[in-house]
């Protein structure tokens, strides 16, 4: 929220999201090679020859595309599919969203895919802005919602509880989705650059590259969670134990390891 910075996501690939101002919302497309070390690369454009369509943007996600490799004589088999649907943290994590989702109403798939693009699945996650946890929410929107710090925890140690940190998100989405019926893609602007910028542009996406790229990103991911996506998944190797660097123009660097700190 709020024009926060990225992630780390537990897995050795790294991501690069090119600048771009849009017109309209699409899926972005991905581009992405594997360098000698293994190392997934991926991008919203073809940064040099060694990018390859891996996954287009106005089109459905396919469990058997493939990524070229440099380095195996056989292509690896869809890496940023397996590291989103089958990281660790997010099989963890499913029954607190599944319950937050339900709770509020919301749409379960978005939840994720925010969570993806937010913190990569790791509740220590915080941002230089101060942005805490899975959900990357900032303090000022938790005591909007009358999350307050006591004598015991402060705000921020609150946030960091994941169970606290997803119910918040999805009670700040039912809102969003109330604010902005069927309209995905307002939402998600909205919890990237706050409510008050889209309506400051007349209900559409605000013209700040990083709020459009988290638009497109975040869409993109959106199909790998909708149950008829999800249902294509064919890895059956488990996910990678390094990190995805995953970079949004106009962000700042990845959230910081989370410290607890008392107000």
């Amino acid at each position: 929220m709020k024009l926060k910075p990225i992630f780390n996501l537990t897995c050795k690939v790294t991501l690069v999201l090119a600048t771009c101002l849009l017109t309209s919302v699409a899926r972005a497309d991905v581009y992405a090679y594997v360098d000698a070390q293994g190392d997934t690369h991926l991008a919203t454009e073809a940064l040099d020859d060694r990018y390859q369509l891996f996954i287009k943007g106005d089109g459905i996600f396919d469990s058997s595309q493939r990524i070229p490799s440099a380095v195996e004589p056989e292509p690896v088999r869809t890496r940023l599919f397996k590291v989103l649907t089958e990281h660790p943290n997010l099989k963890k994590f499913e029954a607190v969203l599944a319950s937050a989702a339900a709770e509020f109403d919301v749409d379960l798939a978005l939840m994720k895919a925010m969570m993806a693009a937010e913190s990569g699945f790791n509740p220590a996650a915080v941002s230089p802005k101060g942005a805490i946890g899975l959900m990357q929410i900032m303090p000022a929107t938790a005591k909007r919602y009358g999350l307050v710090g006591d004598a015991k925890n402060s705000i921020q140690q609150k946030l960091a509880d994941p169970k606290t940190n997803v119910r918040l998100a999805a009670r700040y989405l039912r809102e969003l989705t109330a604010l902005f019926p069927d309209q995905q893609a307002l939402v998600i602007a909205s919890y990237n650059a706050g409510e008050g910028a889209v309506q400051k542009y007349r209900n559409t996406i605000p013209p700040y590259p990083e709020t459009r790229n988290y638009v497109r990103l975040v869409t993109q991911f959106y199909q790998f969670y909708v149950p008829q996506v999800s249902a294509l998944a064919g890895v059956t190797e488990a996910a990678g134990t390094g990190r995805i660097h995953l970079t949004i123009p106009g962000r700042s660097n990845m959230p910081a390891p989370l410290t607890h700190t008392d107000n």
